[in-house]
């Protein structure tokens, strides 16, 4: 029989898509749909709060019962037989209408409540944690400042959306019709490529209130320096300039590293209640995706765990955030072997810089200690070095830190741009300035952006570039 059917049944083919080919989603005009959903998550929401006055579902289902004038308050041993035929169609039509009543109750709780976000994922809308434990939560969320964020509900009502919007936003699945997520990759310096996720417009809105409401009252440590306030890769570089020995170490896989687990946990530590927990660690992560073809149907199928996507708003905050404590225990190693450290996203910098008077002693730096330390720190933390990544640059070459020139030398700022950048930067005005042809690559937007960069570290160099720019501007070269 399973011969037979092996036979005469086709396999489906299985088209697996490039990010890039990813078709994108059209959004057509449905305001008459929204203004019907509306209206009945209008009418759910009041006839929740006539379920929660009366004093629950069955309470409710009864005095709807009473009010329709089918309920049933006979004792059938009282009833004759002749009684008894009638007694059965109208429980009957009690049943029918309890089931409705049941329905509409179920459709009430669904459209004020987040109820379920998906297959593996523990929630409940109400936690039952008890009130010693309540206290300690509450008095570490005091210390953020995150006590408003106690209940789905508030949660919701901080984003602006509806419980079911909210559940939608959240929902996981290993294999969607759709998705929150744009996706193209660019370009490694490696010659591979890299996805980029970007959030969809309800999502980007809800990740970058969590960003400026949640994660940036979150504890940062000082030597992180990529995505803050008033620091840059320029701050970053300026920390080892001049030093005799600069150790740079990439975590491997940094990003996927990040899962909703553990920013799940970091909301917990910050005293944000579990279930709230819960749902904002799965507004701001997603599994990694391969985006199919199959009859007929794009879908999007999960390959990995959920963790902080690379184009998401709320991301880099979230690591600054979780790598408190791996920036903590590498500055205290760092300080113990005479080094000092900076991080700028999974960069992580090192130099070691002999005291002036010690120079002749030529104390070495001790590099294989150091990395032995970094590497068994990172796996206590839950992240892996990228062996093939973990460079090494003394002071007799050049010392690049976050791509800008940290080498010492005489009247020049202690982190600048390349001088091959430069070059660049003033052959393209030359060639402009004269009128001659410029490179596809060269367009006077990209030209402000160089000269911007040059500014940023040395202000003299990069205001000259910047006038003359501003000059070609004003002619409309």
């Amino acid at each position: 029989m399973t011969s037979e059917i092996d036979k005469n049944v086709s396999a489906t083919k299985l088209i697996v898509l490039d990010p890039d080919q990813a078709p994108q989603t059209k959004h057509a005009s449905a305001a008459d749909d929204r203004a019907r959903r509306a209206k009945e998550r209008d009418a759910h929401a009041v006839r929740w709060k006539a379920i929660q006055e009366i004093g629950g579902k069955d309470a409710w289902i009864a005095a709807e019962l009473h009010a329709k004038g089918v309920a049933v308050d006979v004792d059938p041993a009282t009833l004759t037989d002749a009684d008894k035929g009638s007694f059965k169609e109208r429980k009957k039509a009690e049943a029918k209408e309890k089931r409705a009543l049941e329905k509409l109750v179920y459709q009430a709780f669904r459209a004020t409540h987040v109820a379920y976000v998906g297959s593996g994922v523990y929630f409940r809308d109400e936690d039952d944690e008890l009130p010693a434990d309540k206290d300690v939560r509450l008095a570490r969320a005091k210390e953020h400042d995150l006590t408003t964020l106690e209940t789905p509900a508030d949660l919701a009502r901080a984003l602006g959306v509806t419980a079911p919007v909210l559940r939608w936003m959240c929902f996981h699945r290993d294999v969607s019709p759709s998705s929150h997520y744009h996706f193209w990759t660019i370009p490694k310096r490696d010659g591979s490529r890299r996805t980029i996720m970007a959030p969809k417009r309800e999502l980007k809105v809800a990740q970058r209130w969590l960003l400026r409401n949640v994660f940036e009252k979150l504890p940062v440590h000082a030597a992180a320096h990529g995505f803050l306030a008033e620091r840059s890769i320029a701050s970053n570089a300026r920390v080892h300039a001049g030093a005799d020995v600069i150790v740079k170490v990439d975590v491997k896989d940094f990003f996927p590293t990040i899962s909703w687990r553990r920013v799940k946990g970091l909301l917990r530590r910050a005293g944000i209640a579990e279930n709230v927990a819960t749902l904002i660690a799965l507004l701001v992560t997603e599994s990694p995706r391969e985006i199919v073809q199959f009859r007929g149907k794009t879908l999007y199928v999960a390959k990995g765990a959920r963790a902080c996507p690379q184009g998401a708003p709320s991301s880099p905050a979230i690591t600054n955030a979780i790598c408190f404590r791996l920036d903590k225990r590498l500055s205290g190693l760092a300080r113990m072997m005479g080094f000092v450290y900076t991080r700028y996203a999974d960069d992580l910098t090192f130099s070691f810089a002999v005291k002036k008077r010690d120079k002749r002693s030529r104390v070495p730096a001790p590099i294989g200690a150091l990395l032995h330390g970094v590497r068994r720190i990172l796996e206590a933390e839950g992240f892996r070095i990228h062996e093939k990544k973990t460079t090494v640059m003394r002071g007799g070459n050049t010392q690049r830190v976050t791509g800008l020139v940290v080498n010492e030398a005489p009247g020049a700022p202690p982190a600048r741009v390349p001088r091959d950048v430069i070059r660049r930067l003033r052959a393209a005005i030359f060639n402009r300035e004269r009128a001659k042809i410029t490179k596809p690559d060269e367009t006077l937007e990209q030209i402000k952006g160089l000269a911007a960069f040059v500014y940023m570290t040395d202000e003299a160099r990069g205001r000259a570039f910047l006038d003359r720019i501003a000059a070609l501007d004003k002619r409309g070269a």
